[in-house]
């Protein structure tokens, strides 16, 4: 993705490595199949472009439109079929977040009732834009969790999803959006936190955090609490910096991104 404000999406002193904003998303092999977390674009958002995903994302956010870059082409350059993925585990249902749901027919949907909600009634003038109820209306297979269940790292509500043995928790975090989670996945060296929109930019999870000014505005404007946003972000911090066992990811930063892209999780 190529926003509009993009020199002011990354500190001054790293600009000539900046290449635009990612969506990082995971696929996990599991007894129960392939699952997914978060779908970024899908095929049908890149044939239709703008009448598909709106007109305020596509000329302020200005993604990529590629087939090759979407999950359902890249789970198939893997050697699988987008039968194979079984599960969704939703992050939030935001038009970059969401798009592919329909990519991958064979998947049973885990988000949590309030996303879901707020995305069916879009009340609020913010809710309007960013969710596309054509990315996922048609789909009727979902799991709706209540923000109910047990303490994970400072943060409460936390649940397994897929089955009740999963190693994928899904993770209140609210703020950007009113159901917004992130999504925790044991891997062999620890786990893995897909901390969604929760922050834009790798700086925030720092000691001293800061965020190039674009970045800062937009997470300020996008976020239905701000409040909240704030208060679970640096919980989010505290972890980041505190929890050797865990680490922590956004959506966006592709400098994360590519650190993901080269470990070994074994």
């Amino acid at each position: 993705m190529h926003p509009i404000a993009g020199p002011l999406l990354e500190h001054r002193s790293q600009l000539a490595d900046y290449r635009g904003l990612v969506c990082h998303c995971l696929l996990i092999e599991s007894e129960a199949g392939l699952i997914l977390v978060d779908t970024g674009l899908g095929l049908a958002d890149v044939t239709e472009g703008r009448s598909r995903l709106g007109a305020m994302f596509s000329h302020v956010v200005r993604p990529a439109m590629r087939r090759e870059e979407t999950a359902r082409h890249q789970i198939e350059a893997l050697g699988f079929s987008a039968n194979d993925v079984r599960h969704i585990v939703l992050t939030h249902l935001d038009v970059d977040h969401a798009g592919g749901i329909g990519d991958f027919p064979q998947a049973h949907v885990h988000v949590l009732a309030s996303e879901y909600a707020a995305a069916r009634a879009r009340r609020h003038i913010k809710e309007r834009d960013r969710y596309r109820p054509a990315q996922w209306a048609h789909s009727d297979d979902w799991t709706r969790y209540e923000a109910t269940g047990e303490r994970w790292h400072g943060f409460d509500a936390v649940r397994a999803v897929v089955d009740s043995d999963s190693d994928i928790l899904l993770v209140p975090i609210t703020g950007h959006t009113r159901g917004h989670a992130a999504i925790a996945v044991r891997a062999p060296a620890g786990w893995l936190l897909h901390a969604g929109d929760a922050y834009f930019h790798r700086d925030e999870m720092a000691d001293r955090p800061c965020c190039p000014l674009g970045l800062k505005v937009f997470e300020n404007l996008m976020a239905v609490d701000n409040r909240d946003r704030r208060r679970n972000q640096a919980r989010l911090r505290e972890l980041a910096l505190g929890a050797s066992d865990v680490s922590v990811f956004c959506s966006h930063d592709p400098v994360e991104f590519a650190h993901a892209r080269g470990r070994t999780l074994g």
